[in-house]
Order: C-alpha cells, then structure tokens, then sequence
C-alpha cells in the first residue's frame, strides 16, 4: 500500500473515531453555566495553569490534523497576545495520538500560551467536544460561558472578542466593588 494511502486510510480511522466518541457522548455535552473539569485533575501531558479561579479562560481542544485548527490556533495567540495582560488565559488542549505531531505542528505554529496534550482522552471523554476545533469560554467562576464548536474565521473571532470584553468588564466592575 502506498504512503498516500495508508495516510487516507488512518486519517479516515481516526476521523470514524472521533465521529464515533462526539455521537456517543453528543448527550453529555458540557453546557453554558457548567462547571469546566479541573485540569490538572487529568493525566495531561505538559503543565496546565494551576489556578485558573478568578481568570477568563479559553480552553481550546485541537489536533494537528484538523485544518480548522490551524486557523483557530493563530486567532486564540491574537487573542491572547490581546487580552493576556487583562487577564486572559489561553490553554490548547492536543488530541493528537502521536506527540511527535503535536511537537512539528508547534515547530510551524509556536504560541506563548500553554499547550497540553490528552493522550489518554480522558479530559476529551468528560468533556464530549461536539468537533474539532472546539473551545470553552469560561468566566472567573470556572463556569461554561460559551462553547464554540468548528472555527469559522473572523466571525467567530469577532464572537470570542466580544466575550472576553463582556466577562473582563465584568471582572472589573466586581473588583472595584
């Protein structure tokens, strides 16, 4: 079998892998106004942020694999690059089963927020991303403020700008009170 083929054929597995888990656990989906599972709770690889309390956070689920993610990787280091010293946290959660092509995609693709990987699927099981790419916007709380599932360019960046403005509005008017 040829090279070409036998990287169609596992892509196509893991794509029926993917598609098999999201249906399987379409029903479970975390929703807005839910609780987001603590991070360092799971076998991740790398270091997440420790104490994500009192922060906006965007947790971005993603694979090297997945073209959508290539577009949404460069618009969550805008983002962060943007709203960090506001008080942004920006962390990618790799889905890819080898970390080998986590690693060259990082090569091409380097950020300056944290970037985990979930090797065992443990936090993408809990989680049931509906696709790929998805992301969480979370409030200070660590609540689901927003679930953006696929990436649609500067539409859904315009989305993600108005919703860390409003949670970091938010955050401020708390603070001063």
């Amino acid at each position: 079998m040829c090279l070409v083929n036998r990287r169609t054929l596992w892509l196509g597995v893991l794509a029926l892998s993917l598609l098999t888990t999201v249906i399987l656990a379409a029903s479970s989906q975390l929703k807005v106004g839910d609780a987001f599972p603590d991070l360092t709770k799971f076998s991740l690889e790398g270091k997440p942020p420790e104490n994500l309390r009192g922060k906006v956070v965007i947790v971005d689920f993603w694979a090297s694999w997945c073209g959508p993610c290539r577009a949404s990787f460069s618009a969550m280091e805008q983002l962060y690059k943007k709203y960090g010293q506001d008080g942004l946290v920006v962390v990618a959660v790799n889905l890819d089963d080898k970390r080998a092509a986590m690693e060259e995609f990082l090569k091409k693709n380097p950020v300056s927020f944290p970037v985990v990987r979930d090797a065992n699927k443990q936090l993408v099981v809990q989680v049931n991303i509906a696709s790929m790419p998805s992301s969480f916007v979370l409030d200070s709380d660590g609540r689901v403020y927003s679930v953006h599932n696929g990436f649609r360019g500067e539409d859904t960046q315009k989305q993600y700008e108005q919703e860390i403005e409003t949670l970091l509005k938010i955050d401020s008017q708390q603070a001063k009170k």
